[in-house]
C-alpha cells in the first residue's frame, strides 16, 4: 500500500511540472513576439512617392506653313520696261574748259530760276515766317517809344509783344499789327505808333525780298531822368 502511494505522488508532481513549463514558455513566446513587433513598428516610415512608371511625350511632326500662292493682279502692270545693260563702258573723258564761265539762267531743264519745285515762280505775295527765311528781318531805326504820362506817374512800366508783318521795303504792314501781351492797354496805342515809324531790314529769300511775319518786343521802364 505504500508503494502505490509513492507512485501516485510521483506522477501528480510531474503534471505540475510540465503545466508550469507550458504556461512560461507560451509567456516567453508572446513576449518576444511583442518586442518584434515593437520594433518594425518603431522604425522610421518611408513616405516617398516613388514613381515607377516612365512617361514619354511624343510631339507630332512640324510642318512648314505652305507657301500662299501668288498675288492674282486684276490689270498687268504698266509703265516698266526691261533694261539694256552695255556690253562696253565708255574710257574716254570729255575735255573741260576751266575757262568758261557758268551762266545759272543757261541750263537745260524744266523750271524757273529762283522757282519752287512746281515750276511756279513766287509771286511776292506770300508771308514767309522769320524762322524759315534764309536773310531775317533786323530793326534798322526807330524813334523813341512814347511813354503815357499817366502811366508814368503811376509807376506802371513792363515790355509790350508786337506781332505785324514786314513788306518788302521793311515798313510794317498797318492792318498786320497785333498787341500779344502788354502790361496796361494804355501803352497799345503809343506801341502801335512807334512801330509804324520803325525801319527793318526786309528777310530775303533767294537774295529776293520777301514779306515776313515778325514778332517785335518793346519796353517801357522808368528812368531816373
Amino acid at each position: 500500500m505504500e508503494l502505490r502511494l509513492l507512485e501516485t505522488k510521483r506522477r501528480s508532481q510531474k503534471k505540475t511540472l510540465l503545466g508550469v513549463g507550458a504556461t512560461s514558455l507560451a509567456l516567453h513566446a508572446l513576449l518576444i513576439a511583442g518586442a518584434v513587433y515593437a520594433t518594425l513598428s518603431a522604425r522610421p516610415a518611408d513616405t516617398a512617392v516613388r514613381m515607377d512608371t516612365t512617361v514619354v511625350l511624343l510631339t507630332p511632326p512640324q510642318r512648314e506653313p505652305a507657301a500662299p500662292p501668288p498675288a492674282e493682279l486684276a490689270e498687268p502692270l504698266r509703265g516698266f520696261q526691261a533694261v539694256t545693260v552695255p556690253t562696253q563702258l565708255p574710257t574716254a573723258v570729255p575735255k573741260l574748259d576751266l575757262q568758261e564761265r557758268f551762266d545759272p539762267k543757261d541750263y537745260s531743264g524744266i523750271g524757273v530760276e529762283g522757282g519752287r519745285a512746281n515750276g511756279v515762280v513766287p509771286s511776292g505775295n506770300e508771308v514767309y515766317s522769320e524762322a524759315l527765311v534764309e536773310e531775317r528781318p533786323a530793326l534798322l531805326s526807330a524813334p523813341p517809344a512814347p511813354y503815357p504820362d499817366l502811366l508814368k506817374r503811376a509807376g506802371i512800366h513792363g515790355r509790350v509783344l508786337l506781332r505785324a508783318i514786314v513788306d518788302t521795303t521793311g515798313r510794317v504792314e498797318p492792318s498786320s499789327i497785333e498787341i500779344a501781351t502788354t502790361p496796361n492797354p494804355g501803352f497799345d496805342v503809343p506801341a502801335r505808333e512807334w512801330i509804324l515809324k520803325a525801319l527793318f531790314r526786309p528777310a530775303r529769300m533767294h537774295g529776293r525780298a520777301v514779306r515776313v511775319h515778325i514778332t517785335q518786343p518793346l519796353d517801357y521802364s522808368i528812368t531816373s531822368d
